[in-house]
C-alpha cells in the first residue's frame, strides 16, 4: 500500500501505511527534539522528559497509563536520539484509537508531579551508573564527544549526573513549551490502520496547538579529538571514528555500503582481516550513523591490552586498503545486505511507522521503497572507493579508548599511519 501524508493547518504532520493482512498496528508520535536541541545546561532533559511522560497526566497516574495498554495485550515505550524523541504503541486493530489516546494523552498532558520528578531522577541515575559499568557503551559517548566537542551534538543523551540531580518541574514544562510545538510533531501509523481515522483523531486532538518559533539546532562540525579513560578490565575497548555524510548528502549511500563492506558482516573485510586471520579480537564492526547535516564512520572493537597496538594498526591498514582495492564483488554484496536488511524490516508495523516518521522528518515526504533501493543499486565500487579516499584524507580523526591502555597507541601514530 501507499503512504499517505497529511499536514494540518498548525503543521503537525500525520502519516501512515496500511499493511493488508495485519491483525495489528504500530501508532506513535515522533518529535523533532532530541539531544542536540539542548542548550548546555540543559544536558540530558530531553531524556528526562521522556521517562516523566509515562508518569501521569492529568487523566491517568503511572500505573493507569502501562494498564492501558498492557490490559488490551499492547506495547507501549519511548526512546530518545539526538534528533527526535518518540512515543509509541503496538496493539490490535481495535485497540487503535486507544493507543493513539494515551500516547497523545503523554505527549501533551504530563502533570511532573514533584514526587513522580524525584523518583524517576533516582531511576535515570541508576542508568546512567549502568551505562559507565557498560564499557562497549559509554565509549561510544566518548567518541561522540571527541568528535564534536563543545557540542549539542557531542554531548551524552542521558546527561551528566549533576545536571540530571538539577533538573525540575519547570525544566522539563519549559523544554515542552520550547520544542514541542506542532510543527515539530510527527503522528505516524503502520498495520491495520485507517489513514482517515488517523487525520480525524489528530485534528481534534492536537488542532488546537499553536506554531512557535524554534530556534534550529547548532550545525554538527566533526573536529577530532581523543579520549582516552584507564579502568581494570579484560579488554581494551577501542573505537575510531570519521566524518561521514548526512541523510541528505549525495554520498550517503556509498558511506553505508562503504560501512558494510568494512565490517558489516561476518564476510567484511575487519571481520575476516581481524578476527579470523589474525584472532586479535572477539567483537569488531564497522557502521555508518547519520544525522541530518552530518554523520560519522565508527569502528569498534575489543581486544587484549597486549595486542591493542596490533589491532589498531590493521585496521588502519584494512581502511586504507578499502580506498584502493574495493570490489565490485564486495560492493554488491554489501548492497545486497542492505536492501535485505530495509525489506525486511518493512514487514514489521512498528519498523514501519518508525521509518514513516523518520522519511518525513527528513524529506518532508515518504519516497518509494524502489526510489532507495535504486539508490542503493546505484553506489559502484568506484563511489566507494572514492568515498573511503576522501574520508581518511579530508578530516581529522576521532578516538575513544577504554580499559588497560596503557600499550594503546595515540590517535596522532594513527593518522600518521593514514597519511603514510
Amino acid at each position: 500500500m501507499t503512504p499517505q501524508l497529511h499536514t494540518l493547518e498548525n503543521g503537525l504532520r500525520v502519516v501512515t501505511e496500511p499493511m493488508p493482512g495485519l491483525q495489528s498496528a504500530s501508532v506513535g508520535i515522533w518529535v523533532n527534539a532530541g539531544g542536540r536541541h539542548e542548550r548546555p545546561e540543559q544536558n540530558g532533559i530531553a531524556h528526562f522528559l521522556e521517562h516523566m511522560a509515562f508518569k501521569g497526566t492529568e487523566r491517568r497516574n503511572a500505573l493507569q497509563i502501562a494498564e492501558a495498554i498492557e490490559d488490551v495485550g499492547g506495547y507501549i515505550n519511548a526512546y530518545t536520539s539526538r534528533e527526535m524523541t518518540a512515543y509509541y504503541a503496538r496493539v490490535l486493530a481495535a485497540d487503535v484509537p486507544l493507543a493513539l489516546d494515551v500516547i497523545s494523552d503523554i505527549v501533551l498532558n504530563p502533570i511532573f508531579e514533584e514526587r513522580e520528578i524525584e523518583i524517576e531522577r533516582g531511576v535515570i541515575l541508576q542508568e546512567i551508573g549502568q551505562v559507565l559499568d557498560t564499557p562497549d557503551d559509554i565509549v561510544f559517548d566518548w567518541l561522540q564527544e571527541a568528535a564534536y566537542p563543545g557540542q549539542p551534538i557531542g554531548r551524552s543523551i542521558l546527561g551528566p549526573s549533576d545536571k540530571v540531580r538539577g533538573f525540575g518541574r519547570t525544566d522539563l514544562s519549559g523544554f515542552v513549551a520550547e520544542r514541542y510545538g506542532p510543527d515539530r510533531l510527527i503522528v505516524a501509523a503502520a498495520g491495520a490502520v485507517d489513514h482517515d481515522a488517523i487525520v480525524r483523531f489528530a485534528e481534534e486532538t492536537f488542532g488546537h496547538m499553536i506554531p512557535r518559533a524554534n530556534a534550529d539546532a547548532a550545525p554538527a562540525r566533526f573536529e577530532g579529538g581523543e579520549r582516552r579513560e584507564t579502568r581494570e578490565l579484560e579488554q581494551v575497548h577501542f573505537t575510531l571514528g570519521f566524518d561521514a555524510p548526512g541523510y541528505r548528502d549525495e554520498s550517503f549511500y556509498a558511506a553505508q555500503v562503504l560501512s558494510s563492506a568494512l565490517g558489516g558482516g561476518m564476510s567484511s573485510r575487519l571481520f575476516q582481516e581481524l578476527r579470523e586471520r589474525r584472532g586479535l579480537c572477539y567483537s569488531i564492526f564497522a557502521q555508518a550513523g547519520a544525522y541530518e547535516d552530518g554523520g560519522m564512520m565508527t569502528v569498534y572493537a575489543g581486544t587484549s591490552p597486549d595486542q591493542i597496538d596490533a589491532l589498531a594498526d590493521v585496521t588502519i591498514d584494512e581502511l586504507k586498503r578499502a580506498a584502493d582495492d574495493m570490489t565490485t564483488v564486495e560492493v554488491a554484496r554489501a548492497r545486497a545486505q542492505m536492501k535485505a536488511g530495509l525489506l525486511m524490516g518493512l514487514e514489521s508495523p512498528s519498523a514501519r511507522a518508525e521509518r514513516l516518521a523518520r522519511l518525513v522528518a527528513i524529506w518532508g515526504r515518504v519516497p518509494d521503497i524502489d526510489e532507495t533501493v535504486a539508490r542503493i543499486d546505484a553506489v559502484t565500487a568506484g563511489d566507494v572507493r572514492e568515498f573511503a579516499t576522501n574520508m581518511i584524507s579530508r578530516s581529522q580523526a576521532a578516538m575513544a579508548l577504554y580499559g588497560p591502555i596503557d600499550r594503546a597507541p595515540v590517535l596522532q601514530d594513527l593518522q600518521a599511519r593514514l597519511a603514510g
